[in-house]
């Protein structure tokens, strides 16, 4: 049989559902190990991917099936440390335009540092973001003096940011038009509002909502596989599950030096091309830092983050004694 291209729009763990050249969406499967830059994966493909496929037959429910044999190269792709098994790597979405980063200062409470951790994983592909402050019309007087403070930080490095609240629609129009055209990647914590924020965005979407765990204080999840949704106009996006933690045993140091840009554009002045931006002399970033160029905030976030994968790399070396 011949291959035919199409996208995979669905992942629901084993199939994948994949859009062709005639409209109709065939469910696939995959046959075959496949790694990504010699790192094992927990799915060999993602939302987003274009992929070959040969069509197989019907299911028992009389189905077309198929099998996808061949992926077609990304232009670039998000990924994240399994939350489950911390040796595999899980694609986030595959050739997407941009990311719109969902977050909240309140109901839950704002973790900072997961805004760092997620430009973590969208920088080695200069993937741009737009962070997105919902549930506006809960916060406080202190609330907004956190948003604008958190603004300036990351709109001068390059991140746009907005305020946005799915229940009184305000900022809806902005982010409308922030992703026209293009086809993004929709991603956050559980509990930031992210499917009622959706619905605002385009209501026949009808995405599930759930309320905040009112034991935990934390999210809950509603979106429970990625999913891409076309809103027409060249318009896509790809809903992806709730985030509770990301971590980082697959980088090294200098990679996530690399990937806090204004640390990769300061370090050309380091007097050491291998400088972590710690104990060197004569490093840039902290004179950065001093200077008030480079946020202080974004820095403490940087040395969080190259302590956890220090620890991890130094407990695996030493694992077998």
């Amino acid at each position: 049989m011949s291959l035919q291209e199409g996208l995979i729009i669905r992942s629901t763990g084993s199939w994948y559902d994949v859009v062709i050249a005639s409209g109709e969406t065939v469910p696939c499967r995959m046959i075959g190990k496949f790694r990504l830059d010699g790192k094992k994966l927990t799915n060999p493909v993602a939302v987003g991917d274009r992929v070959m496929l040969e069509i197989e037959g019907s299911n028992d429910e009389h189905e077309m099936t198929g099998v996808i044999k061949e992926i077609v190269d990304r232009k670039n792709y998000v990924i994240r440390q399994s939350p489950r098994k911390k040796h595999f790597i899980h694609i986030i979405a595959a050739n997407i335009d941009q990311a719109l980063l969902i977050v909240t200062i309140r109901d839950p409470k704002l973790k900072q540092g997961f805004i760092d951790r997620f430009l973590l994983m969208t920088e080695p592909y200069n993937i741009p973001v737009h962070i997105v402050f919902n549930k506006g019309d809960i916060y406080t007087d202190e609330d907004l003096e956190i948003y604008q403070y958190l603004k300036e930080i990351y709109e001068k490095v390059g991140y746009s940011c907005y305020i946005t609240s799915a229940l009184e629609n305000k900022g809806i129009q902005q982010i409308s038009k922030a992703i026209a055209g293009k086809t993004t990647l929709i991603s956050g914590q559980s509990g930031v509002g992210k499917s009622s924020l959706l619905n605002r965005l385009h209501p026949d979407l009808e995405l599930k909502t759930k309320d905040i765990s009112q034991y935990t204080g934390k999210g809950q999840h509603t979106t429970t596989f990625a999913e891409m949704f076309d809103l027409g106009d060249g318009t896509k996006i790809i809903d992806s599950p709730g985030i509770k933690t990301l971590s980082f045993n697959y980088l090294e140091v200098q990679d996530i030096a690399h990937n806090f840009k204004e640390f990769f554009v300061a370090s050309k002045e380091c007097k050491f091309q291998d400088c972590t931006h710690r104990n060197e002399p004569k490093c840039a970033v902290k004179e950065g830092i001093e200077s008030g160029a480079i946020s202080e905030l974004r820095y403490g976030n940087y040395l969080q983050i190259i302590s956890e994968v220090e620890d991890q790399n130094y407990w695996e070396r030493h694992s077998e004694y």
